[in-house]
């Protein structure tokens, strides 16, 4: 039974990655093409690649968590979140640019990760930590951080649009495009060296060792193997992407799906932080909340920090507009989580009840994704 469970653990980590980027580079290269002309909805091969991304994206953040517990806190958490803000800034920069301009997309995805994580995640993680352990205990001080990060970068990407003069609602101007894609950098930089050299300890969890004692087992050649196979897959899901984001809108498209930006967004961030999402949820029901929380936490701010400068270059490179305001019922739903987020840890301790109103949140947003 262990011989059968290695031989697909090495299928699912070692020929995944390699797969996916030999598929991407075929395409690439011309020596696989697909002609879309009559058909009704994805080609057979736009349905294989989709598959193929999907899995390839489980498999190198598998590597990359593997890493996360050989070389410990933080560093750890910022390899993984690094892995999936990566493939989450290709689909997007890849929808964008595929077939007509398409100016809401990576609003909508920003947006959705937010509201997943800070609702969807974070509630599943506080629920089920409070029903195993009751009471659940984090750092006050990281937390706030996370969340004056959080806050900092939403209000100035996806609220301020809509009151700014020189240019129409939702949007900036070029400059005010470019200052605020830096300003993300520099917050964002910020936090990530007060998170791993400054405040490094606020992001620990107490009297959790574990991942700090794996370190004293790594041996280089087992990180260079995983972080060999996490940029083999990382570099086939970026590449193979394009041919992705033609199937899927092509799909759409013809389906004429109603709110597609929104659907896409949602599905998008979903399935990006789906791994993610289960390492936050894992780690709180090991009573390790703090871990959780900076897995969950970390990705929605590297999510605004790094997605947004890479998609406003690719606007300003294109010439293509970028609509980053919100409307009125996605912006209350937005302020309404974050409230919720500095209300639930602002005592340094959390409960079944905290998690369930993270929870009722985020069923509202579901429901006015189908129900606008």
């Amino acid at each position: 039974m262990s011989q059968a469970v290695s031989i697909r653990t090495a299928l699912f980590s070692y020929v995944l990655p390699i797969a996916c980027l030999t598929l991407a580079l075929a395409f690439r290269s011309g020596l696989l093409s697909i002609d879309r002309g009559g058909l009704a909805i994805l080609a057979v091969l736009d349905v294989l690649a989709i598959g193929l991304v999907l899995s390839t994206v489980f498999a190198a953040l598998a590597h990359a968590e593997a890493i996360a517990h050989r070389v410990g806190e933080p560093y750890g958490t910022l390899v993984l979140t690094f892995a999936v803000t990566t493939i989450e800034v290709s689909i997007i920069v890849s929808m964008m640019l595929h077939g007509g301009n398409n100016p809401t997309l990576a609003r909508e995805s920003v947006f959705s990760t937010v509201m997943i994580v800070c609702t969807g995640v974070v509630g599943i993680c506080l629920t089920l930590g409070g029903w195993k352990h009751a009471r659940q205990d984090i750092r006050r001080q990281g937390t706030s951080a996370f969340l004056s990060v959080l806050i900092g970068l939403t209000v100035l990407t996806m609220i301020l649009p809509n009151y700014t003069l020189t240019t129409g609602p939702g949007t900036f101007s070029p400059i005010q495009l470019a200052f605020v894609s830096l300003l993300s950098v520099l917050l964002y930089g910020a936090f990530v060296f007060a998170q791993t050299f400054a405040q490094k300890d606020d992001f620990a969890d107490e009297g959790h060792s574990g991942h700090v004692a794996s370190v004293h087992h790594a041996t280089p050649n087992a990180i260079a193997g995983h972080l060999v196979l996490l940029l083999v897959g990382l570099g086939g899901i970026v590449l193979l992407t394009e041919q992705v984001a033609a199937g899927v809108e092509d799909g759409l498209s013809y389906l004429e799906v109603m709110q597609s930006d929104a659907i896409v967004g949602a599905f998008i961030a979903l399935v990006i932080l789906l791994p993610e999402a289960i390492s936050a949820i894992k780690a709180s029901l090991k009573n390790e909340l703090q871990r959780g929380l900076n897995i969950a936490l970390g990705s929605a701010c590297a999510t605004i920090g790094m997605t947004i400068p890479a998609v406003a270059a690719a606007s300003l490179v294109t010439g293509r507009s970028l609509t980053l305001g919100l409307n009125s019922g996605d912006t209350v739903l937005l302020l309404l989580a974050l409230a919720m987020s500095v209300v639930s840890f602002g005592t340094g301790r959390t409960t079944i009840l905290t998690g369930l109103a993270h929870l009722v949140i985020f069923v509202a947003y579901v429901l006015l994704i189908v129900v606008p």
